[in-house]
């Protein structure tokens, strides 16, 4: 369904009803159903709700509003929006870097934290020159397979998922696209990870190259009172296409105790 916020359209995936919600961010390049094969895997009886972010899947993609805080902003509409009691937010990459700073602001309903190989909050220095490849990195099927099998994933992935996360980058808003490696990823939003007062969940991939462990340990994992660390055996960035059964479990063991917490 297409949901009006912030005078734009934001597409939201939206199933299921129940508490505690699941409220899923993607990562840079992804969609909303970047997540079907995680949400697939959970109680149906539980309500989920996957956002296209802005510029991505099928939601208007404007030339403007890609800050963190405006991504935040967008997520916090959506939820209010469909006036969710008790949630949980789930966020991916930069998805994550979103969820941590929304996370943060202590919304009303907020009661736990599942951050997937997240973006650091603190914001990541990259050269010029990965800077401009990764402009160029959603431009063609061909650059988005080189993207997917030489930095994003561990092995390759196949079928659907593949094709899906193909079209899913491609089909991007250049706004979007830009948006991220040029000012995104060097945005400093770490500040008010301190406020941050839910059970925290972070799953890391244990062979990603774009958001190491050894880094999540340093730059989130520290930052966030309490927050413990699951390390993924054989899988690198895009967890939720190459675990997500592994991901799924997590996530299921997680919420009993973040509610109970």
């Amino acid at each position: 369904m297409k949901l009006a916020i912030h005078e734009i359209h934001l597409n939201v995936h939206d199933r299921g009803s129940g508490e505690p919600a699941l409220v899923f961010l993607h990562y840079w390049g992804g969609s909303a159903r970047t997540w079907d094969a995680v949400a697939s895997r959970l109680d149906a009886a539980r309500r989920i709700v996957a956002i296209d972010q802005r510029g991505w899947g099928d939601s208007d993609g404007p030339a403007h509003g890609y800050r963190i805080d405006e991504l935040a902003d967008d997520a916090q509409a959506v939820i209010a929006t469909l006036g969710l009691g008790r949630y949980v937010l789930v966020g991916h990459s930069m998805g994550g870097k979103v969820a941590q700073l929304l996370a943060s602001r202590r919304p009303a309903g907020l009661e736990g934290l599942v951050l997937v190989a997240p973006s650091p909050a603190g914001g990541v220095a990259i050269p010029d020159a990965q800077r401009d490849a990764m402009v160029r990195a959603y431009e063609t099927t061909e650059s988005t397979e080189a993207t997917l099998d030489g930095m994003l994933t561990a092995r390759p992935l196949a079928g659907e998922w593949r094709r899906h996360a193909i079209e899913d980058s491609v089909r991007g808003a250049p706004a979007a696209k830009r948006a991220w490696p040029t000012s995104g990823i060097r945005e400093d939003v770490s500040s008010q990870l301190a406020r941050i007062d839910v059970p925290t969940l972070v799953v890391a991939g244990e062979l990603d190259r774009v958001d190491p462990v050894a880094m999540l340990e340093q730059e989130v994992v520290r930052r966030i009172a309490g927050a413990t660390l699951h390390i993924v055996p054989g899988v690198g960035h895009l967890l939720p296409l190459e675990a997500p059964e592994v991901l799924a479990a997590r996530i299921a063991e997680f919420v009993p105790a973040a509610f109970n917490a």
